[in-house]
């Protein structure tokens, strides 16, 4: 193992330290070789992959009284409606709504967009989560009585 310094300012340390606590570490060193372990994770996770269909659920809060900002987003789902599934819409407070919008297709287009959606002006919070799909021919029910058939669509 290697011994590493690190400067933290005050607030984050205490942020640690309550982290520590909660989670029962023994010492900060577990902690933080924990941490880091899962930020590589989630990186390597949110790495982009370039091909493929996927499903995807795009979260965002955004500020509803922001000029044009609705009526944007809504024309955005509407210009690429061939992605969208489903979306699911909460009023947080007086101001703010979180949207969780469901898609599906090409990798490339459902990250581009859904990132487009996350950098509107007035998005306070956003976070996609991709899942790869496995185009496959291989043989399937569409049901537990329906017969045994191949054709291509992801799995």
């Amino acid at each position: 193992m290697k011994r590493v310094t690190i400067t933290l300012d005050d607030a984050l340390m205490d942020d640690l330290d309550r982290f520590i606590a909660a989670r029962g570490y023994q010492n900060r060193s577990e902690a933080v070789r924990d941490l880091a372990r899962a930020g590589l994770q989630q990186q390597t996770e949110a790495a982009p992959q370039k091909r493929g269909p996927c499903v995807a659920a795009v979260v965002y809060v955004y500020d509803h009284d922001a000029r044009e900002l609705p009526k944007r987003l809504n024309q955005a789902f509407h210009d690429h409606h061939e992605l969208s599934l489903s979306t699911l819409h909460v009023h947080l407070d007086h101001e703010s709504c979180l949207e969780v919008a469901v898609m599906k297709g090409q990798t490339e287009e459902v990250r581009h967009f859904a990132e487009h959606v996350i950098g509107e002006r007035h998005v306070r919070y956003g976070k996609i989560v991709m899942v790869p799909l496995d185009p496959s021919g291989a043989k399937h029910r569409h049901g537990p009585m329906a017969p045994m058939h191949a054709h291509l669509h992801p799995h």
